[in-house]
């Protein structure tokens, strides 16, 4: 498995964990589907220990590394890499599209301000899937 493959492993089991808990509790009537400092107050930690672990899971693959030999970036890595990032752009767009020009006259305030935040994880985790399929199937664009 490349060092590539790993982060985004690490990335996507974070996200999945940290976000399933946040809109998870959202979605059984926790105040912060409602109150934005109570979103704030939740989001917040969850985040940051969600960014804590993914820091230190890059520091510990990164010294990992510096063990085995590590191949350059090639341009393969590029191809996958740009096409996770372009199918999180299409997510992203739809999902951008529904929060600012549907919902603002459907929904309340804070549904619109976690359905936004639900837009940009889908969208990353989207990226993540894709590069992740990508590395796996042999993709060489």
């Amino acid at each position: 498995m490349t060092y590539r493959e790993k982060t985004s492993w690490l990335t996507l089991g974070a996200m999945v964990l940290a976000y399933s808990l946040y809109f998870g509790l959202v979605l059984a009537g926790h105040p912060a589907g409602t109150s934005p400092f109570a979103m704030l107050w939740l989001f917040g930690p969850i985040a940051a220990t969600q960014g804590l672990v993914v820091l230190a899971g890059y520091a510990w693959l990164t010294l990992e590394a510096r063990k085995s030999p590590r191949p350059r970036v090639d341009e393969r890595d590029r191809a996958i890499a740009a096409r996770g990032a372009q199918m999180s752009y299409y997510v992203l767009l739809a999902g951008t599209m529904l929060v600012g020009v549907v919902m603002p006259f459907t929904d309340p305030p804070m549904r619109i301000v976690n359905s936004a935040l639900f837009a940009i994880v889908l969208a990353e985790l989207t990226g993540h899937v894709v590069v992740l399929t990508s590395y796996r199937r042999g993709w060489h664009g």
